[in-house]
């Protein structure tokens, strides 16, 4: 059986064994590492996890997620009334500043728009969305707004590496007007995400290029 065959058959077992996702309608294929999901899930909070659970494979360097959202009759949701209960469950997110993040609905496709100072505050706020009825995507455009002390960043995030138990040593750290860029390589996914979410916790960090390499 070649490495593709097997992490093809690895993906499919995962999903098979993550509880969220049903896996009777995705279809897998792997190629030099990079997995494809294709088919048709019964929400937005399933195709998530169905991506999650194929990037925590051991040997997946990058997933290509094309599944279709099909809604349940059951489930089906106006705009108007996905627009309310987005809000709502917004004014409930204590992670998520007051007033800060504005909702668009469109045939069920959820618009954020707005800023806010941290990347876990957008991260909130489109996690807020996931698991609403009546989603079938979520466009996340919200903006981390610039903060002062951004000159130094690189340093920042070179010194938290060292904190965690990534070795950081084939990592490089590049950062202008708080646009960070990573290079290198990891030996795992995992690696790569710990260096990109260790990276968006630097003050003044507003975006992430992360071009880290899964050797």
């Amino acid at each position: 059986m070649s490495n593709d065959n097997q992490l093809q058959q690895a993906v499919m077992d995962e999903l098979t064994w993550e509880p969220s996702v049903s896996q009777a309608h995705i279809g897998v294929t792997a190629k030099a590492g990079i997995v494809t999901l294709t088919g048709h899930v019964d929400s937005y909070s399933e195709k998530f996890a169905a991506e999650k659970a194929a990037g925590r494979v051991k040997g997946v360097k990058a997933v290509a997620e094309e599944l279709e959202v099909r809604l349940p009759f059951a489930v089906q949701r106006g705009d108007e009334e996905i627009a309310a209960a987005a809000l709502h469950r917004l004014s409930w997110d204590l992670s998520v500043p007051k007033d800060s993040v504005h909702v668009l609905v469109q045939k069920g496709r959820i618009t954020l728009t707005g800023e806010v100072e941290w990347r876990f505050q957008k991260d909130a706020a489109q996690r807020s969305m996931r698991g609403l009825a009546g989603v079938v995507g979520i466009s996340d455009q919200v903006t981390i707004r610039p903060q002062l002390d951004a000159a130094d960043i690189s340093s920042h995030i070179m010194t938290a590496l060292h904190r965690s138990w990534l070795d950081p040593k084939t990592i490089t750290v590049t950062a202008v007007g708080g646009k960070v860029h990573l290079t290198g390589t990891a030996t795992s996914r995992r690696d790569r995400d710990l260096a990109e979410s260790t990276a968006w916790a630097a003050p003044g960090a507003m975006a992430v290029q992360n071009n880290i390499t899964i050797v």
